[in-house]
């Protein structure tokens, strides 16, 4: 319902509406934004943009699937759900209609990392906004008919998309093979199991060990005025408590000893279809930017190497790509393609092998370079013109690096990088038999 795994990459098109390519950069301005926290530890970010009368809040909690106990799995996800139930102040289902009233939208999202809710509406109602997510903050209430109903709700979200559709375990198999001995070996679906088994006690406890005004990043953005904004997030989240910092596991991940090669007979599936997974660089990290540029080569547009190859030219497969999977501890460089009728899944796992080392051998030309870069410019400016897309950056960078200002700098560092950064992390990531093979086979049901 309010999940979000993976973005699909922005179409080849939007490439007509970025003229001059890197010179646009330069009629771009540094977002501008001010920063506070309270004495609760709550971190607030306020950014003004007028383009439109509406404001956008996010609020990022630090926790995702990554921080759950091993034998307690699917907890942050069901959150995401517990958190549109009742709160001390406001009863069942009137979060959305207060919001829906008011002429607004909101959505949530979790991830391995982050826990995210957010709201637009009009700028008029910017306390309805703040009313809102300081209850859910410290004023949830988990009684049995909320939890049950989505405890409910969650458990048949997991059989749709784990059970009832093509290649469901996707995820769930690639990262128990590539993420071995970490809480990334999970993904935030969790355990059927554990969700049935957990107690309102075990809910109790995540609750007040993760949602806290210290574990979380606000940001208002949209069109406000600072002074005023501060004296209502002070108004509703200034009396929450300071708590002690969240319990966490440890995190670390185990190396991998070689190719993880594994046969699924699917049920769901029509065609056969190949997904391969190598570890890649976590967001942020300096070999993150090549590797997304690489990527792009590969995937991005009708155009790209392996559409050209194994779509257009061969004719093996219907659809054909690579995505980046990226996480803040770690991160995932998939390769996937859905084999055409009676075509095999062999002679398409060949191909994209193949291009793969042709970047290891000979790098990549200056124009995929150009269109690259143009891609990851369109991508920033389209993003940047939205205020909840600049709201959801600023709150991310601020949770993983206590630093929201590195928005300014993303685009730079995608048009600094060189086909020779290109060529090693091609080498030093996807040259590598520590890699996941999953090939989908469709199975008559019986």
């Amino acid at each position: 319902m309010r999940n979000e795994i993976l973005r699909k990459i922005l179409p080849l098109f939007t490439l007509l509406l970025v003229v001059g390519g890197q010179n646009a950069m330069c009629d771009m301005r540094p977002i501008q934004f001010t920063k506070d926290t309270l004495e609760n530890g709550l971190q607030v970010i306020y950014h003004i943009d007028r383009s439109a009368p509406v404001v956008a809040t996010i609020v990022h909690y630090r926790v995702g699937s990554r921080d759950e106990d091993p034998n307690k799995t699917g907890y942050a996800h069901l959150f995401e759900h517990l958190m549109f139930e009742a709160t001390t102040n406001i009863p069942r289902a009137s979060i959305d209609k207060y919001v829906q009233e008011a002429g607004g939208d909101l959505n949530a999202h979790t991830s391995f990392d982050e826990t995210v809710y957010y709201l637009r509406l009009p700028s008029n109602e910017i306390k309805l906004a703040l009313w809102i997510e300081s209850e859910r903050m410290r004023g949830l209430l988990l009684e049995p008919v909320g939890v049950e109903t989505q405890r409910g709700v969650v458990i048949e979200e997991l059989k749709m998309r784990r059970n009832n559709q093509p290649y469901g375990t996707l995820l769930d198999e690639i990262c128990n093979a590539l993420f071995p001995g970490s809480s990334y070996q999970w993904t935030t679906l969790g355990s059927e199991e554990h969700l049935r088994r957990a107690s309102i006690e075990d809910f109790r406890n995540f609750y007040n060990n993760f949602y806290q005004p210290n574990n979380a990043t606000l940001v208002i953005a949209g069109d406000i005025d600072i002074d005023e904004a501060r004296k209502y997030v002070r108004e509703y989240f200034g009396s929450l408590p300071k708590a002690p910092q969240p319990k966490r596991f440890d995190f670390r991940i185990e190396p991998m000893k070689g190719e993880v090669r594994k046969k699924i007979d699917d049920e769901k599936a029509q065609l056969p279809a190949i997904f391969i997974g190598f570890r890649a660089p976590a967001i942020g990290d300096a070999d993150y930017y090549p590797m997304t540029i690489l990527l792009d080569i590969l995937s991005a547009g009708e155009s790209s190497r392996l559409y050209q190859t194994i779509v257009d030219k061969e004719r093996l497969a219907a659809q054909a790509g690579a995505f980046p999977f990226s996480l803040e501890k770690s991160g995932m460089a998939a390769f996937y393609a859905i084999a055409a009728p009676n075509k095999k899944i062999e002679d398409i796992e060949k191909l994209i092998f193949k291009e793969i080392n042709k970047i290891i051998e000979k790098g990549i030309t200056d124009d995929e370079l150009t269109k690259a870069k143009n891609i990851k410019e369109s991508e920033f400016i389209f993003s940047k013109k939205d205020v909840m897309e600049k709201a959801q950056t600023l709150a991310r960078y601020n949770s993983y690096y206590n630093d929201p200002s590195l928005i300014n700098d993303e685009l730079k560092k995608f048009l600094s990088v060189a086909k020779e950064d290109v060529q090693r992390v091609a080498k030093l990531y996807l040259g590598t038999q520590n890699r996941v093979v999953l090939q989908y086979i469709p199975k008559k049901s019986s």
